[in-house]
């Protein structure tokens, strides 16, 4: 099992991405790089390669919308040459509150758009013609578009590696089917190891019954907070994670369209979703944080004594998480080291 962690940052990601230095030298296999609607994620993953050797520096992740596939491509074949080959493309459809309010652009048909764009980053990364008449992404403009002059053309440079890794983002079933199909890894989010066969065990299921034998085994990228320690201190860390929790639950979209308060559903807290939603929509988030299920809150991070920790390493690994991403809470050095050698 590998050991990864998002890169956090508040106001300055200079900062953050200095201490990824150290934490390559005592064992972090990959680091992922945010882009929700803050600073844009690949030029902190230039800045990481230039600092670091060996860590896969992650997009976690580029939506499939703001940029042209033809600009993913070359983003992506950009930071796998100036990393070394240690690149790692995260995509996903992001939400319509960032791709329409944000970028100003339409949420249309997102499986569709997620599988197009990784059918020609797979053709350009081959340095092959770009040539795709997809539904979503259609390249060249096809005739009676613009001037019709365009041509089916390929990457300029050769790419450091044709199979650069091709993450995505998933959490609704079809998009998990899909994901196991056509993608390298699959990044789903507040995941509950105990509850993961039974929430995507059969969408991942008939996605790899259609996986190309060509593909290697698909990866798993999952895991929370980590804080090693004995007593109720440690314990209450937890309540760090409430925010988070019910933003994505009562805030990450609208009333009727929450992948995140869909989710908490499937894992059985139905009632706890719709109050958590009701009073975060109304402004009560400290009301809607003290409502995220405890349960669910030490399932899905690793807090408590270091046999604790253990057993939920355990059960994500059990869950098929082939990447464990943590979150350490303090001396992120250290607590690094002492997960790599539980994984190891």
């Amino acid at each position: 099992m590998k050991l990864s962690m998002p890169l956090v940052y508040a106001g300055n990601p200079r900062e953050s991405a200095d201490q990824v230095v150290a934490l390559e030298k005592v064992g972090l296999d990959t680091i992922w790089v945010a882009e929700p609607y803050g600073f844009d994620a690949p030029t902190l993953m230039g800045y990481l390669a230039a600092k670091t050797e060996t860590v896969e520096i992650g997009a976690g992740i580029l939506n499939v919308y703001s940029r042209t596939p033809g600009a993913l491509l070359q983003t992506a074949a950009g930071l796998d040459n100036v990393s070394g080959g240690r690149a790692v493309l995260g995509l996903g459809a992001s939400g319509p509150q960032v791709i329409e309010g944000f970028h100003g652009l339409p949420y249309d048909r997102p499986l569709t758009r997620t599988r197009e764009v990784i059918e020609l980053l797979r053709m350009g990364l081959r340095r092959e013609s770009l040539h795709l008449e997809g539904k979503t992404v259609q390249v060249p403009l096809p005739a009676g578009q613009g001037l019709g002059l365009g041509k089916p053309l390929k990457l300029l440079n050769k790419p450091e590696r044709a199979d650069l890794p091709i993450w995505v983002a998933a959490l609704g079933e079809k998009n998990v089917a899909m994901t196991a199909e056509v993608a390298d890894g699959w990044l789903p989010f507040l995941v509950y190891p105990e509850k993961a066969a039974e929430v995507w065990g059969d969408a991942l299921a008939r996605g790899a019954a259609k996986r190309s034998a060509d593909l290697k085994p698909l990866e798993i990228c999952a895991g929370g907070m980590v804080a090693i320690g004995e007593g109720p201190e440690t314990k209450a860390l937890l309540d760090f994670m409430r925010p988070m929790y019910a933003l994505y639950v009562g805030g990450m979209g609208a009333r009727d369209k929450n992948f995140y308060n869909q989710l908490a559903c499937e894992y059985g807290f139905e009632k706890e979703a719709k109050e958590i939603q009701d009073l975060y929509l109304s402004g009560k988030k400290k009301e809607a944080e003290a409502l995220v299920p405890l349960e669910w809150l030490e399932a899905g991070n690793l807090v408590g004594p270091a046999s604790y920790v253990q057993e939920r390493i355990a059960a994500f690994r059990e869950a098929g998480v082939t990447n464990l991403s943590v979150a350490p809470v303090v001396d992120h050095a250290a607590t690094i080291a002492q997960i790599k050698e539980w994984v190891s």
